[in-house]
Formats: C-alpha cells, structure tokens, sequence
C-alpha cells in the first residue's frame, strides 16, 4: 500500500489562514482559434456574429473574473485567451457550451483548454510567509502581457524529501526575486488536468521574463522539469478588441466613447434572495466585489483586503459600526466608504454605489465616481 507523505497531511484541503478556512479558486485558460471560413464570410455577418459572441461572454462577468487577451502575431494555434476564475468549475461549463451556441461559436475551435486550482504551497517562501497563504487568491494585475505553459515534474523529483527539495526551491526563489516586474501565478492542475501545474507570468516588460526563464534554466530544480511547453505568449486586451484583432470590421469603441461611458453595473440578486447579514460576491471589469446587507441596508466594497488580498466577504460584520473585519490579518474597513478603521491595514479599499431597480439590487460605478 502507498504511504502519503507527512508533508502532504499537513495540508488543509481547502486552505487556512489564522485557522480559518479559506476557498480555493478554480482557473481555467481557454484558448481559442477562429476557422478561417468565418474571415469569408459577409462583413455585416462577421460584425453581428462578433457583437453576438461579445454579449454572451460579457453576461459572465457577474460570475467569474474574466480576462481576454489576443494570441495575434504570437502563435499559429491560438488566436484568443479567456483567463477564467471562479469559485466552482460549473461557471466554466456554462460559458463554453453558452459560447459554443452562438453563430460565432461554430467558427471556434478550442485549441487548448488548461484547467487548474489555486492551493497553498508546501515550500515556504522564507522573505514572506504570508505569501504561501495569498498565493489561495489570483488577482490579475494591469500587466499588458501574460505568459501561460502547463508544467510537469518528473517522477524522481517526488522521491526527493521535503528538505531537499525546498533548497532547491529556495534558489528558485532567489532567481524570481531579482525580477520584480514579473508577477508569477501558478496554480494546481494534479488530477484534475493533464498537467501538474500551470504558471502564469504577467509583466509589462518581456525581455525581463525572457531573462528570467534563462537564469531559471540553470537552477537545480530545472533538472527536474519534464515538461514545460507550450509556452502561449499573450498580449492583454479588451474583449471587443481581441475579436476585432480576429479579423473582420471593428466593433471595439473609440477610446473617447469608451472614456465618456465610464459608468459600469452590475446585477446581484433580487432583493428577496438577499437575506439580513447575508453577503453576495460579483464581478465588475474584472474586480471581485462584495455586497453585504446590514440591518436591511446594502454595501459594496473591493472584496480584496488592501493588506494581503483576504476575502472581506468572509469577514466579521459589526452592524452598528457598518465595519467588516478582514479574516487573515483582522483589518477593520468602513463598508460606506471603504475607509480603513483599525488593524494592520493601511490603505483604503474602493467603495462601490448599491441602486434598487425593479426589485433587483445592482453594484456598480456612477458616471461622476
């Protein structure tokens, strides 16, 4: 019978922090190509199938954090990336079948599809503990470019104990620190993909990535890579303007129209599914946003802590202070404003306005916010 490894025991199965659990995020990287047919059709029929795909896609944003980016110029087998994270993995069934069903959808041929789970590391990173435990939480930042490759270690690298390993991991460490522009992301893919892993770079800066990997080649721990390809080189971009870089004529807006439309909502629930101290998260242009109910009032707050990113929605709510304390750090914030009030925390986090329509409470940003 197989042994499970002490170090693998000790691991909670969704996450702690302070003793709290915290949920995992799941993460998918789709990547799309478009036939070549669809670039013959009528022009008036490519625009209206882009608006249709573009529509259907955007009805997500309230479910799942979203990132498009265009693969255009940087590789023959993908054309277009949808970085997706969520809560569960059904979000990501729902918009490719809902994406598959559009008239554009028949013209998409999903080239790659990488599917993977945050999770805490068992190496410690010894400049900052802390951010083993953030690592549960992905927050893409505004990088223009975005490097993607599943990850596989050999078998021999799993033989080696904890403590060998984790000095290998500590040179690995070194290497990354010293190119602090780049932004590492990696997250689990055991059982659940092919992969083992799949890591993202974000940075606005190429040549800083490409140094990076070189160095990181000459690392012990590189000894134990299977595999690392394909490496997808991806270039950060709005929705419309991904589809449009596809071919076809524009439906992106002008960036002045884009700057003058500056208001942004979100639907959350109707106001009868929003029970008393009850707390809702939804997504707006790529934010996480949590809307708490206090005493028969709505809130809305960034739901990432400005300290180390905990999840506010999962936080302590004091009613007569209109407060909600951060469960990793214990940050106290304003849920009106978004003010901080006491612990640990020193910046504030974005409020966000509540509007009653029709029965339906809304999130979002007023055009003179």
């Amino acid at each position: 019978m197989t042994q499970t490894r002490p170090e693998a025991r000790t691991q909670p199965a969704r996450g702690e922090r302070n003793g709290r659990p915290t949920k995992r995020q799941y993460v998918r990287f789709a990547f799309y190509k478009v036939d070549p047919l669809w670039r013959r059709l009528p022009v008036d029929e490519q625009a209206d199938t882009k608006r249709d795909l573009l529509k259907t896609i955007e009805s997500f944003n309230r479910r799942m954090l979203l990132r498009p980016y265009s693969l255009m110029g940087t590789r023959a087998d993908a054309e277009i990336l949808l970085w997706q994270i969520a809560e569960s993995v059904e979000p990501f069934q729902e918009l490719a079948a809902a994406i598959a069903a559009t008239p554009m959808g028949a013209y998409l041929n999903l080239s790659v599809s990488l599917l993977s789970q945050t999770k805490r590391s068992i190496y410690e990173i010894r400049d900052n503990p802390d951010e083993a435990v953030e690592r549960l939480i992905i927050s893409p930042s505004e990088a223009k470019y975005l490097f993607v490759y599943p990850f596989v270690k050999t078998r021999p690298w799993y033989k080696l104990s904890l403590e060998e390993r984790q000095v290998m991991m500590d040179e690995h460490i070194r290497v990354g620190r010293k190119y602090p522009a780049v932004k590492l992301n990696t997250t689990y893919s055991f059982g659940l993909d092919d992969q083992e892993f799949v890591v993202a770079f974000e940075t606005d800066e190429p040549a800083d990535f490409l140094d990076l990997v070189q160095e990181l080649r000459e690392t012990e721990a590189s000894l134990y890579t299977l595999r690392d390809t394909p490496l997808y080189s991806c270039i950060r971009m709005g929705l419309a303007e991904s589809l449009d870089a596809l071919g076809g004529p524009k439906i992106a807006q002008p960036q002045t129209q884009v700057a003058e439309k500056s208001e942004a909502w979100v639907e959350v629930c109707p106001v009868e599914e929003f029970g008393d101290s009850e707390r809702k998260v939804v997504y707006l242009n790529g934010q996480q946003i949590a809307v708490f109910n206090v005493d028969g009032k709505f809130y809305a707050i960034s739901n990432r802590c400005s300290h180390a990113r905990g999840p506010l929605s999962e936080g302590a709510v004091d009613a007569e202070s209109c407060t909600v304390t951060c469960p990793w750090h214990y940050g106290r914030f304003d849920l009106k404003t978004g003010q901080t009030v006491d612990g640990v925390v020193s910046a504030p986090v974005k409020a966000y306005t509540v509007e009653i329509r029709d029965n339906m409470v809304y999130a979002g940003i007023k055009s003179n916010e």
